[in-house]
């Protein structure tokens, strides 16, 4: 008895060729390309998490075009050995890593002060470093920060803002922020920022990463007239080691899948490095992009309210202590 008819069958794998080709054009039938061939020589570069993924692929066209890159990881070894690849391959001895642990603000504050002491000039920040998860329930810093919120959001604040005077003093330059599309799917819940009434993960990351395109529009409104600009990005879904880090039951399901269908960490670097090169946005700030275009349908509509931007930029300076600062 023949169970399959040859006609089913054929249609069977239309209709999946057809669901195969409509996912692949939605996941990377678009890769925005960044085509600057500006020079770096005598810039002074930062990217954070720049031992892997798309932060080592932006440090790695940023050191082919002579700058001076500082590698801010906060795994010494895993960075020292992306500092020699990236010698290796660009020639540029210019590179150097300095130890960055987002999840301390200490190491945020030892880390702004080191480079405020050894650098004349800062001209491009990429803040690139992220956590998907570390563990899958909740953690706290040595601070009491819950970890992840920590990592993606009040780190890279307290840094930026640290280092907005030498920012300033090499104007004009570039801020540049790494979100994420699931922004889409959050919300700011100012009495849970620290996950103090409960912990979702999902929810907690998506918050985090709503909060970077808020500090971003918040930031850009601050530095008017500075000749510094801060913008912010979704790289696309990218295969990187923050992958590594999902439940392990889904972690091996979703591998095949992810290996076709995202983006590689060079495709993910482009749109960081339209940001931080292209003449075309040198005077752009506040910004969401995607794929190396301005993208702002792509971002949460809560990211424009700049209502709930100033008062998670205020909330967010008691947390990391800015405010006890200016006070003094």
């Amino acid at each position: 008895m023949q169970l399959w008819d040859p006609g089913q069958v054929f249609a069977i794998l239309c209709v999946l060729a057809v669901i195969f080709a409509a996912a692949w054009i939605f996941f990377r039938g678009n890769v925005g390309r960044c085509d600057s061939a500006v020079d770096l020589s005598g810039k002074t570069v930062i990217v954070t998490g720049a031992n892997t993924g798309i932060g080592f692929m932006t440090a790695l066209d940023l050191a082919r075009r002579n700058a001076r890159v500082i590698l801010a990881c906060r795994n010494s070894e895993k960075a020292e050995k992306a500092k020699e690849e990236i010698v290796a391959k660009t020639g540029n001895t210019n590179v150097v890593v300095r130890l960055l642990d987002l999840c301390s603000l200490k190491s945020v504050r030892d880390f702004a002060k080191q480079i405020i002491e050894e650098e004349p000039r800062l001209d491009i920040l990429i803040n690139n470093a992220g956590v998907v998860n570390e563990g899958r329930g909740k953690t706290l810093t040595d601070e009491g920060l819950e970890t992840l919120f920590a990592a993606n959001y009040f780190g890279p604040f307290l840094l930026t803002n640290l280092l907005l005077d030498l920012l300033k003093k090499s104007a004009p330059s570039r801020i540049i922020n790494v979100s994420s599309v699931i922004n889409k799917f959050a919300t700011i819940d100012f009495e849970n920022l620290n996950a103090e009434k409960s912990f979702k993960h999902h929810h907690q990351y998506a918050d985090s990463k709503l909060a970077v395109i808020l500090f971003t529009r918040q930031l850009a409104k601050k530095l008017e007239g500075t000749g510094v600009t801060a913008n912010v990005l979704h790289p696309g879904t990218v295969y990187t080691d923050l992958f590594k880090h999902l439940f392990f039951l889904l972690r091996y399901p979703l591998l095949t899948f992810i290996r076709i269908f995202c983006k590689t960490p060079e495709e993910g670097a482009q749109t960081s490095l339209y940001l931080a090169l292209s003449d075309d946005v040198k005077d752009i700030s506040g910004k969401y992009f995607v794929d190396c275009q301005l993208m702002e349908s792509g971002a949460n509509p809560l990211s424009r309210n700049m209502e709930v931007a100033e008062k998670l930029w205020n909330v967010s300076e008691e947390i990391t202590g800015l405010s006890s600062k200016k006070k003094n």
